[in-house]
């Protein structure tokens, strides 16, 4: 376990995808913003209880990863004996008393929770599979994993119209993992029994602008390194005039979130043995209902 993780590291700290400085100072902003700016977030808590409520064990120390949802912080402190939060804006962890830090880094003793839940942020770390490995270390067996990201197919009227004409060709979105990727990367990363599933969440907006704002108050503006130079004047206009082009009759733009929620378990004996390679067709809520 300590090969590979020295192994991910080293390799992720040639060349990073992502800024750990922009991901501190956008949590950090978002911790300023009004609790129901973010849009997402409940929808993601909601569904991420629900399903944990199909778990009959208990789950006596937890780790959420992300301070600023205080919903689900109180429910899972309600579930649990204990419960850590980390967290990389570090004005938000001193404010919460979290753990500062990024989850491709996290450095707790092996073991420690018995539960593990990211409600966001899987898709913009810089070492997905070493994070996932980490995570998998600090799960006592038989301890699961859980959570949720913003994945592929999502955005994609956004996506068009920041290619449009007069826009300079600068990296600005994230690449996105789907559902395949993310099923192979927990088995790689030695979870048991992984799922992964998605709903699909359309939002209509009146402008370009109103989605910038969502997705600033959500954690989804771009954490790339180095950061690309500022939109002109022009360029935002060319982006906006090419955005509204995608307008329903009422003018209002149909925009797509692809939330894609995934879990897995730390490996221990009696759990059943995982079905054929391609033959699952179980969704995440079936594989959490309680085993008889």
């Amino acid at each position: 376990m300590n090969q590979r993780l020295g192994r991910h590291k080293r390799r992720m700290s040639q060349s990073p995808l992502f800024s750990p400085a922009r991901h501190r100072a956008q949590r950090d902003r978002m911790a300023g913003l009004p609790g129901d700016a973010d849009f997402i977030a409940p929808i993601v808590t909601e569904t991420l209880l629900d399903r944990l409520a199909m778990v009959t064990r208990r789950f006596d120390r937890i780790l959420l990863i992300g301070a600023r949802d205080e919903a689900l912080a109180a429910h899972l402190r309600e579930l649990g004996t204990t419960l850590t939060l980390l967290e990389a804006g570090p004005r938000l962890a001193a404010r919460t008393g979290a753990v500062a830090g990024e989850a491709d880094g996290v450095d707790m003793p092996f073991g420690s929770f018995d539960l593990i839940v990211w409600p966001g942020g899987l898709d913009s770390v810089n070492d997905v599979p070493g994070a996932l490995i980490r995570l998998r270390a600090l799960l006592a067996p038989d301890g699961l994993l859980l959570g949720a990201f913003t994945g592929d197919g999502s955005l994609p009227r956004l996506r068009r119209a920041m290619m449009a004409d007069g826009v300079r060709t600068i990296a600005r979105l994230h690449p996105q993992i789907d559902l395949a990727a993310m099923g192979n990367l927990l088995q790689r990363t030695g979870f048991t029994l992984p799922v992964v599933d998605v709903d699909t969440l359309t939002v209509r907006y009146g402008d370009w602008f109103s989605l910038v704002r969502d997705l600033r108050a959500a954690g989804l503006s771009s954490r790339l390194a180095p950061a690309p130079p500022p939109l002109t004047r022009e360029e935002a206009a060319r982006i906006a005039a090419a955005f509204a082009g995608e307008a329903d009759p009422d003018g209002r733009i149909a925009e797509t979130f692809r939330l894609i929620y995934f879990s897995g378990w730390a490996p221990h004996p009696d759990q059943p043995k995982p079905a054929r390679r391609g033959s699952g067709t179980a969704s995440l809520a079936e594989a959490l209902k309680p085993k008889i």
